[in-house]
């Protein structure tokens, strides 16, 4: 006994006089791992995907860059940038028109892949049919999959894009199966969603089939006033179900393959776009999630991924939340400086890992990626 005693007194003082354990913030378990370091390619205002050389030189610039996972847009426009059996049986287009006779995502993920890179496929438009199109190709031969306003009419988002019902289950059935056709077609790491996926703008939900159903469920229409807080629980709770159903597929076809989400932060995308992410977290439908901190000054930056980290509802997910880092969109770069800056202050809060949007700015801000940010 005596010994025992002694064994534990000596325990403890070693313990009280052991190195300081790091500060963490509450609840917040440090992590012990480094987390992805990725970039989201894409085909607008850039000629990253533009050809094969391109795409070669695209996977050279993520390595020098200290880059870890590629996420390449698969779906914009209501196109597939990739030979698509569905969308060619559909609506007659296998493929975007500019990359006919090419596959851009294979060529992707063989390059990638030979330099050790994960790459995800980014079904960027989500539950949007278009931009600017009036729901393009597939709204004209499905205009039953339209997403309607209080009014009746085409759901258009302020920034042009025209959406699908995405609690409509035939819009469901065909997001899916254009995912899990590139799951079991490719090699591909990983699949994601973003702010449109799954997502519809809170005016919508005025549709035929949403309005029955709610009435089927709650025994009245729904109400007019669209953030009505239980209506708008109501349709968030829909495209929380549906992640979860395509999450189990994807992970019943290959369950290596990551399912990932980069929303809008909280709550600003549940209020406008019906993303419920910290509930996604919760119930497992997801492997991680990305909210996008697209900020322009440092303070704002600090201020909001602090509060997107106090949202994760389980302290043990808090590995599973990364940071979406703004570097350039239009006219804007962020400077070396603040980009720096935003690196340390997701590290300073344990967020182990970022996404940055987009490729371009990993030119611009080639300084910092190809030295400083290798350490970090």
């Amino acid at each position: 006994m005596k010994k025992i005693l002694i064994l534990s007194i000596a325990i403890l003082f070693f313990a009280c006089n052991s190195e300081e354990p790091p500060k963490i913030y509450p609840n917040n378990p440090v992590q012990t791992t480094k987390g992805i370091k990725g970039v989201w390619v894409t085909n607008v205002a850039s000629t990253a995907l533009s050809s094969l050389n391109a795409i070669k030189e695209t996977v050279q610039t993520c390595k020098k860059s200290n880059i870890t996972d590629i996420y390449v847009v698969v779906w914009n426009k209501g196109r597939t940038l990739y030979p698509s059996e569905i969308m060619n049986k559909e609506f007659g287009i296998p493929i975007m028109e500019s990359y006919a006779g090419r596959d851009p995502l294979l060529e992707m993920i063989t390059e990638a892949h030979k330099e050790k890179l994960k790459v995800h496929a980014w079904f960027e438009y989500g539950f949007a049919a278009s931009n600017g199109q009036q729901g393009g190709v597939i709204l004209q031969k499905y205009p039953q999959w339209a997403a309607k306003d209080v009014n009746k009419n085409l759901l258009v988002s302020s920034s042009g894009f025209e959406w699908m019902n995405g609690i409509n289950p035939d819009v469901q059935n065909f997001m899916k199966s254009l995912i899990l056709e590139v799951v079991k077609k490719y090699d591909v790491d990983g699949i994601q969603g973003d702010d449109r996926l799954p997502a519809m703008p809170i005016a919508g939900g005025y549709d035929d089939y949403t309005v029955q159903l709610y009435k089927t469920e709650k025994g009245v229409n729904p109400p007019t006033n669209e953030k009505d807080p239980a209506w708008q629980d109501w349709r968030a709770n829909k495209l929380t179900e549906f992640l979860g159903d395509l999450y189990k597929a994807v992970k019943a076809t290959k369950p290596n393959v990551i399912v990932s989400m980069a929303p809008s932060v909280h709550p600003w995308a549940k209020d406008n776009y019906l993303q419920d992410w910290p509930t996604w977290l919760d119930k497992k439908y997801c492997d991680y999630v990305i909210p996008q901190i697209y900020r322009y000054d440092f303070s704002a930056y600090s201020q909001t991924l602090k509060s997107q980290v106090s949202y994760v509802k389980n302290s043990a997910d808090r590995s599973k939340l990364y940071a979406g880092v703004l570097i350039q969109s239009g006219t804007y770069n962020a400077s070396n400086q603040f980009l720096e800056q935003m690196v340390n202050e997701n590290r300073n809060n344990y967020v182990s890992g970022e996404v940055f949007f987009f490729f371009e700015g990993l030119k611009y801000n080639s300084e910092y990626f190809t030295t400083k940010y290798a350490s970090k």
